[in-house]
């Protein structure tokens, strides 16, 4: 997948099981860092994404620590043989930044930077 197809607008179709959104139970403002300890525990997480996680690999919160996000995007997309919706790159980003000591963000407050990161090339 070139990060051309990655970035996309987000008008583009989406083949998976969701859309990009956060349900009240996954809100980021309702995180606490001291009681994560499941994947649907962590900001922008309900049920779709941890399956998502799980198929990466990932059982646990802090298995995803110094995961990039970009890449996680590009191997769900290969494991699962479709692309997904680029915001789950965003969502992912979310992850990352609030395991790396971040404060818990909306995932759409990523999506410009994600935007600006592809056009430029670079991947965080």
């Amino acid at each position: 997948m070139t990060k051309t197809a990655i970035a996309m607008s987000s008008n583009d179709h989406y083949q998976g099981r969701r859309h990009c959104h956060t349900s009240p139970t996954m809100n980021p403002h309702n995180v606490d860092r001291a009681r994560v300890v499941r994947l649907t525990d962590l900001p922008n997480v309900g049920k779709a994404t941890a399956e998502d996680l799980r198929l990466l690999g990932y059982l646990a919160p802090e298995q995803i620590v110094g995961a990039s996000p970009f890449e996680m995007y590009e191997r769900l997309c290969s494991i699962t043989n479709h692309r997904h919706d680029p915001c789950v790159i965003d969502v992912f980003i979310s992850i990352t930044e609030f395991l790396n000591g971040n404060s818990p963000r909306p995932w759409w407050e990523f999506t410009s930077a994600r935007k600006g990161l592809l056009m430029k090339g670079i991947e965080r």
